[in-house]
Formats: structure tokens, sequence, C-alpha cells
């Protein structure tokens, strides 16, 4: 494949937000921790706390990983890596959708791996491990239930039980099988279905099928995967849990630092809540709230607690507290050496309402890096492209405006009847200075017509654009097929499509591309064609 970049501003496709924070806006200087940049990493290693959960997190990560580390060594050298006090994790995290879900999936983990890369290239004395953090007690379970392939979309319709992770597999079978079905015979799909078969037929719970499919998929570049939903990995977050509960002080920070970017002029995306954790259990992921008796209680399970029966259950059962969006950065960082966590868009936002809260429990604030986006497409829509005169950063506009240019570029006529108008406003100056002179209130009846007469030759206007239209209807259609098929659904392909065709078409090659190619520290969108 080869490769082209434009800038995020240019595809009309990201946040005021995001994009002002990659233009190191000020105003927003307060709300990050070090800016992504290599400067800003050099003094995120300078500032970095000692991390004193090595050996938990290594124990931990090989208990979750088990037979998988025979066949994948890169992965196993790297988990020892993380005893070493020179090691650093760059992190990224996701929901567990099923077959990986949309293409920007794929994207967090490659921008992950290729910034690790990059960095020991800068930094050879240090070491930098590639982190994807599942998102396993997450409990949105129809926002991970299906991916679309080429448009048809493969749904897993099974009732929601606790969080995703631990959710039983036996039920995805015929998930399973349209999703193979679509792959087609060749060598790629052979085995892109028997990674798919083995993850989710061959393991009982969507957080050890996930697992296992991106390990299959990014082994050789030593990514590790973290389950979090781990009793042990809790213990070292016990402090924080309790304090979350039982003072409201994520809750007061957070809210404070919401609306302080607010008054900014930027929007947020969460809300803190007075407590940030859900009570889990193996049937259920339940809200923790204040009841009316002053009680905690575990909404709709009719479970209550006391003060002290609640801080005895977080000590002996630290595994049942889930934090919620607002608090998971906080447990990702106490239980990871972490420098810098990839995200799109929106979570860039949601951690900029955290620095405060960080910064009150004196936990190191990740860099935030925006992940890399991308459109990947094939010669032939390219030269479709280029046919009708396009390019690649022409295409992010509107197809109806499109069309029109091109029509505008290619028609023998004159479209436009703005001459025409100039001479008919100079008459009607003429006949308003007539009516004024006969009787002044005559001037808004002669401003009436005038404006009448504008709109008819705007509809004409419109009618020549039309007529002109079918004479280069060949085209159009070109331009229409091209923006529907980089832009499925009217929005960017990485946002809905799977990576399945493009991993049949390209087989491994399709990451070795996207490591060739993205730069996760140069901020462009990249189009891969």
């Amino acid at each position: 494949m080869k490769a082209t970049y434009i800038e995020y501003s240019e595809t009309n496709s990201f946040s005021k937000t995001l994009l002002a924070y990659l233009a190191h806006d000020e105003a927003l200087k307060s709300f990050v921790g070090n800016w992504p940049t290599w400067a800003g990493f050099e003094k995120q290693l300078n500032e970095k706390k000692k991390f004193e959960h090595r050996e938990i997190l290594v124990e931990r990560l090989k208990k979750q990983y088990g037979k998988l580390l025979k066949d994948s060594p890169a992965v196993a050298a790297n988990i020892e890596l993380l005893l070493d006090q020179n090691s650093y994790t760059i992190t990224t995290g996701h929901q567990l959708n099923i077959f990986t879900g949309p293409l920007y999936f794929i994207f967090k983990i490659m921008t992950a791996i290729r910034l690790s890369e990059d960095l020991k290239s800068k930094h050879p004395d240090k070491n930098f491990v590639p982190v994807y953090w599942m998102a396993t007690e997450d409990h949105d379970f129809e926002e991970i239930n299906h991916t679309k392939v080429f448009g048809k979309k493969i749904s897993w319709d099974t009732p929601a039980v606790s969080a995703t992770g631990r959710m039983d597999t036996a039920t995805i079978v015929d998930a399973v099988k349209q999703y193979t079905n679509i792959l087609g015979l060749s060598e790629n799909s052979t085995k892109l279905t028997r990674i798919v078969e083995e993850a989710y037929l061959n393991h009982d719970r969507l957080a050890d099928a996930t697992r296992y499919m991106v390990n299959e998929l990014f082994k050789s570049y030593g990514l590790l995967i973290v389950d979090a939903d781990d009793r042990e990995l809790k213990e070292l977050f016990k402090p924080i849990i309790k304090e979350d509960i039982l003072s409201e002080k994520s809750f007061k920070a957070i809210t404070a630092r919401s609306e302080e970017l607010e008054s900014n002029g930027f929007s947020t995306q969460v809300h803190a809540r007075e407590i940030n954790f859900f009570y889990l259990t193996d049937d259920f992921r339940e809200r923790l709230v204040i009841a009316a008796d002053g009680r905690y209680e575990v909404l709709h399970q009719n479970i209550y607690f006391t003060k002290a029966e609640l801080e005895h259950e977080i000590d002996h059962y630290p595994e049942r507290f889930s934090p919620n969006v607002v608090m998971r950065p906080m447990y990702q960082e106490i239980i990871l050496p972490n420098l810098a966590y990839i995200g799109g868009g929106a979570e860039m936002v949601y951690w900029m309402q955290l620095k405060s809260n960080f910064d009150q429990y004196q936990v190191d604030f990740p860099i935030l890096i925006p992940r890399n986006s991308a459109m990947i497409t094939e010669d032939n829509v390219a030269a479709k492209l280029f046919r009708v005169d396009l390019t690649f950063k022409s295409i992010f506009r509107p197809a109806e405006v499109l069309k029109k240019e091109y029509v505008r570029r290619h028609t023998k006529e004159r479209l436009n009847l703005n001459d025409e108008w100039m001479e008919l406003n100079a008459i009607f100056g003429k006949i308003k200075l007539r009516t004024h002179k006969i009787d002044p209130s005559l001037g808004p009846s002669t401003e009436a017509v005038k404006a009448r007469l504008k709109k008819a030759i705007n509809n004409l206007e419109k009618k020549l654009m039309k007529a002109e239209k079918r004479n280069h209807q060949h085209a159009l259609t070109d331009i229409d097929n091209v923006k529907e098929k980089l832009f499925p659904g009217g929005g960017l392909q990485e946002r809905s499509e799977n990576f399945a065709l493009l991993y049949v078409k390209y087989g491994d090659n399709l990451f070795r591309d996207l490591y060739k190619y993205f730069n996760p520290l140069d901020f462009k969108f990249t189009i891969l064609y």
C-alpha cells in the first residue's frame, strides 16, 4: 500500500476540543499533563514516580495468559521486561467488541505498538511496552454485541449478564458462522476463520475469547493484554475505592474541573457521581448509591451496607467494586507503569476532566495521545477518485458540493445568472428611485417584488444545474460510489467497518503497513491505498 496524509482539521470529522489539544491551546494546559511531543515524553520520564507493583503485575499477567505464552515469545519477553524499573507501558483501551468491532480498534492498538517502538529509538536505555486494556468490567453489551463487514451487520443476540468480560460465549455460535461465511475462501480467510473459531468457540468467557483473538493478531509485536477484573489487581486499588465511596473526593474534584472546562468553551463527555463504583458479581453490575436512610445501596438488588459493613466488604472483596468511566483511568494508572494513554477524540476529552482528581490522589497523569485515524481503500477506488478530478483531501467534502463543482468545471455553458442579476438589480435601483419620488411608502413593495424575482432567479439556476447534471451522470454516479465506499453510511470508514475483508485481502501485511505508515506524534489523518 501507499500512503498520503492530510491535516485532521481538513477532514471536518473531529471535535473542536481535539483540534485545540493538537494545537497545544493554552486554554487546555491546566487540564492535561505534558504535551504529546518528544520533549513532553522526556519530561514525563523525568517526573515519573517509581512503580511499586511490578512483581504483582507480572505474576497476574502470566496467570491471565496461561498457556498462550508458550507460542507468544515476544509477549512473554515483554512481560518479563516489566520487572525492570526502566520499563514503561504505552496503553490503549477498548470494549470487548466481538470480532474486534470497528477498524479504529485495530488502529488504537497499532498506534500503541508504533509509539512504543519510536520511544525505544529515542531512549534506547529504556523499554516501552504496548498494552491493550480490555474493558472487561463494562456492562453496555448493546455497544459491543455486533460488527459490520462490508455493510452487513452481524449481531450476537443474547441477554446481557453482569460485566461483558464474564459473559458466557456458548450462544455466539450463529454470529461466528455469519462472520466466517463472509470471508470467502483463501489462505488469509482460512487463517482468520481459524483464529475466530478458536477464540469464540473454544473459550468460555468473552474476556478469554477476546484475549485469544487479539493475541493471535498482534503477538509478534509483543502487545500485552490486561484484564483488570482481577482480585489481586483490585487489592492495589483498595485505598482509592474506599476514599471515593466514603469521602466523595472524586465527585467534587471532577465536577469542578468539568465546569471549568465548559466555561473555557469546551464540551465535556462524562459526569462524575457521588459514588463512582458499581457493585459487581457474576449476575449483575449495579451502581452503589446512598439510600435515604444513609446506608449504601446496590441499586435494584435490595442489598444494603452500613459504613462499617461496606469498609469490611471492600477490605475482603475488592473484586466486587468496579470503577465507572471516571475512575477506570485512575485504576489503570495505579496498576501499570504507564507513560501515555492512546484513545479517540471523546476519550481525550473525558481524560481532561480528570486531571485534578489525579493531582489530589498524587497519581501520575499520563500523556494523552489521540489514536491514529485512517482510511484504507484500493487502487481502483483511488483511480476512480482521480478520474473525477477529486483528491483525498476534497473527498471529505459533502457529495452534493463535489458534484456541483464537477459540473461547473466540465460544463460548456455558464450555469449561474450573476451577470443577468446584476443588470436586473440595476433596473430595480431605477424603479425604486422612481417609486420613491411618487410615493416613499412604495419602497417595501418594490423590495418585495425584487426578493420574489431573486428567488425565481435562484430556482432557475438550480434547474440549470440539475439539467446539466444529467449530461454528466456517469461521473456523478462515480462520485457517489466513491463517497459511499470511503464513508459508509456517511461516516468515517474506521467508525463502522470491521477489519475482516481488509485482512482477507492483505493478510498480516495489513498490520505491517499500518505499522509502517502510522506516525503517532505527527497527528495527521492517514490514507492508505
